[in-house]
């Protein structure tokens, strides 16, 4: 353990921490997927086992869509026996939970939702001392949408796994938070100082709860996000720690792209930041692939949205081979010692996000000494 993590009570672990396992949810809402759930639930199903090649995964699905989860997972109903019920037994069926014969490490948790983005409806892990905690921030579906079962989901997910719950009194998602577990965290303007999320809260207010709840001492402020981007500018879209010291960040090579004043504007803030101990961090960038469009709104397809599992990484891949080949390349010599999977995440972003956006890690304790 670093002199750092010992010091702070409270603090959140880097996404490369060893895993206890990942949570993520099961895709439900027709609205949200433009080309149809089926597909949807294809993309999640096929993500899914991806990561548990690595490390166990919890899926929170919603009643009425279980059986598609099992059929798209290839599920067989068996009861769990470690997963203890919560309050109302509406929101969560301890008798109905269900593993997957060939994958054990997959296992289904009935949970009322709205939709699928874990990473913004689930609890945030840390580490309070030397005992895992959640912190649950307020969601309001990105400030715009109806998202009122998604508020209650990480609640349900620390009480049904008997996990402390730390409540926060902010508006943040998960998908708007980035941290190194070494004092620093990366977020943007355009999401934690948006009145449709805290109004009223100043720059200084989001810092200093943010320092309570992640144990970090900075905050590196990107001023906003790719161009028609729902969640207005999360951080998993742009940059991201990749180890102690390291960034990796999207740029465009494209001065015509609607995105490349942003994201060099994001490049040169992050190439002029320092650590906690005033290092200069060293800044890997990977290019964006050429923009798609549905019904006239640009996708958010990002290499940076992806997640990191035991020993395995997790990208995206958008049928671009050139982008496709040098940005899978690029994630290697980022992570050598694990293996890269990409998974075609096309009928992933149409619904608004990608595969960090749909997972959400929980550290293994043991890892602490």
């Amino acid at each position: 353990m670093t002199e750092y993590r010992v010091e702070n009570k409270q603090w959140m672990p880097p996404e490369w921490h060893v895993h206890r396992r990942c949570w993520m949810a099961w895709p439900s809402d027709d609205d949200q997927w433009p080309c149809g759930l089926e597909r949807a639930a294809i993309a999640f199903a096929e993500i899914t086992r991806a990561i548990a090649r690595f490390e166990p995964v919890i899926v929170v699905v919603n009643p009425d869509q279980i059986e598609s989860a099992k059929l798209h997972l290839g599920l067989s109903s068996r009861p769990a026996s470690a997963v203890s019920a919560v309050d109302d037994p509406i929101l969560y069926h301890p008798d109905r939970v269900t593993d997957l014969d060939a994958a054990p490490g997959i296992q289904l948790m009935p949970m009322a939702l709205n939709d699928s983005w874990m990473r913004d409806i689930g609890p945030t892990f840390v580490f309070a001392g030397r005992q895992l905690a959640g912190v649950d921030w307020g969601f309001n579906g990105w400030g715009k949408f109806p998202h009122e079962l998604d508020a209650l989901v990480a609640k349900n997910v620390l009480a049904a796994i008997g996990i402390e719950r730390i409540e926060s009194p902010i508006i943040n998602e998960g998908g708007g938070i980035h941290v190194d577990g070494q004092g620093t965290v990366l977020l943007t303007e355009s999401v934690q100082l948006n009145p449709n999320r805290n109004p009223g809260f100043s720059k200084a207010d989001i810092e200093a709860e943010l320092r309570r709840q992640l144990g970090v001492q900075q905050c590196i402020w990107l001023p906003r996000g790719v161009v028609d981007d729902d969640t207005d500018g999360h951080i998993d879209e742009l940059a991201c720690f990749v180890a102690p010291g390291k960034i990796l960040a999207l740029i465009s090579d494209d001065p015509e792209d609607a995105n490349y004043d942003i994201l060099q504007t994001n490049l040169d803030i992050l190439q002029q930041a320092k650590d906690v101990n005033g290092q200069p961090f060293e800044v890997i960038t990977i290019r964006q692939p050429p923009a798609r469009y549905l019904d006239g709104t640009r996708l958010s397809m990002s290499y940076v949205n992806f997640y990191i599992a035991n020993g395995g990484i997790v990208m995206p891949s958008y049928g671009e081979a050139e982008y496709d080949a040098e940005a899978k390349e690029m994630m290697q010599r980022c992570f050598p010692e694990y293996e890269i999977i990409q998974v075609n995440c096309l009928d992933i972003v149409v619904g608004g996000g990608n595969i960090h956006c749909i997972t959400q890690q929980e550290p293994q304790t043991e890892e602490l000494t």
